[in-house]
Parts: structure tokens; sequence; C-alpha cells
């Protein structure tokens, strides 16, 4: 059976949590992942928003906020709110498309999360995703001049369209088969599924 597929986008709150666990916890159940980034700005649009809901709806944001408080201090994760929310993610986004199946992305991506969301620093800058880059031990300047290339752009469109496709709303996003388990609170759910699955031979 295909591995899990763990859809995140580098923007948000729950993504960031996951992706500070994921790795852990596929261990512990023997659960195989694939790490898939997408944008969630073009398919809020597709839902009729022009923000996240936790902007449009400042009750729902609050609880959020203080949720992600909780759980961070619950997952030993450091968390700091962020000045600018939701920060643009294009950048950091297109340059984890280039490490999709790398074995650097994971780090990668748990650099981005903690500059976002421990650090406070704009992930829209450049200069801020070469340090990380260059800290997973990869050539900051050439994946960076690799991931505005035109191709690669367009490979994030598609991937972003493909997750609109298979019924994709928020992030994270757990795809197990044509199965989806939207949130991280669901992370332990997907690999569950995925373990039934895989001992039914399915």
């Amino acid at each position: 059976m295909p591995a899990v597929q763990f859809w995140f986008e580098f923007a948000s709150t729950y993504s960031y949590l996951a992706a500070h666990r994921i790795e852990r916890a596929a261990a512990a159940a023997g659960v195989p992942i694939e790490w898939k980034a997408f944008l969630l700005g073009p398919l809020f649009r597709r839902q009729g928003w022009e923000n996240s809901p936790f902007v449009l709806n400042p009750a729902r944001g609050r609880y959020m906020w203080r949720d992600v408080e909780r759980t961070s201090a619950r997952y030993d994760a450091p968390f700091r709110r962020p000045s600018v929310f939701p920060r643009a993610s294009l950048l950091a986004a297109r340059v984890a498309i280039l490490g999709e199946g790398e074995a650097w992305l994971p780090e990668f991506a748990r650099g981005v999360y903690r500059a976002n969301f421990a650090e406070d620093r704009d992930i829209s800058d450049p200069a801020v995703i070469e340090a990380i880059l260059t800290k997973a031990g990869q050539d900051g300047p050439s994946l960076l001049g690799r991931a505005v290339e035109p191709e690669n752009k367009e490979r994030l469109r598609r991937q972003t369209d493909r997750a609109w496709e298979i019924g994709i709303f928020g992030a994270p996003t757990f795809v197990v088969g044509d199965e989806i388990f939207w949130g991280n609170d669901r992370m332990e759910d997907a690999f569950e599924w995925y373990a039934a699955r895989e001992g039914k031979g399915a």
C-alpha cells in the first residue's frame, strides 16, 4: 500500500504541530509517510474566502491561538505567536516541492516552521530560506534559483490543484488511499486506518 501522504502548508499553525511530531509518531506506528507541500490560499478562494478562516472569524482565531499554545506545550514544541499571520509561504513551498522525496525535506520543513512559529521570522525572505537550507546541509542559492524556475512554479500549481481534486480543503491533511483525515488531531486515525488496510493486504 502507498505511504500515508502528509499534505502541509507552511502558513498553517496546525501543520506546524503535525510536522513537529509526525516522524516520531509514524516510526512508532510503523507507517511510511510522504511529505506533500501545497498552498492553502487558492483552496480558500475556491471556498469563497480571501483570507484564513482564523482571520475572517475572530472568535475562531482566538480559540486557535490558545489551542496552539496548549498543544505546543503538550508536545514540547517551541511556539511564539507570529507578528504576521498568515505569512506568505509561496517561496518555502516552491523549495519544498523540489525536496519532495528527498531526505532533507523534513528537516527543511521543520526549520521553516520554527522560523515562522517559534522565532517570528519572515519565511518569504529568501535569506531566511537560504539559511534554513544551509543548516539542512543543502546548497541554498542553487535550490532557491531552481525553486523560481517556471517548471517548478507550475509543479506547485499542479500539486495544489491536485489537493483540491482529492478533497483537501485545509491543512494538515493525511491521505490514505481514497480516505482523507483533516487536522493534526487526526494523524493517529490516519495511521490506524493505514495499518488496518495494510494488514488486509489492501
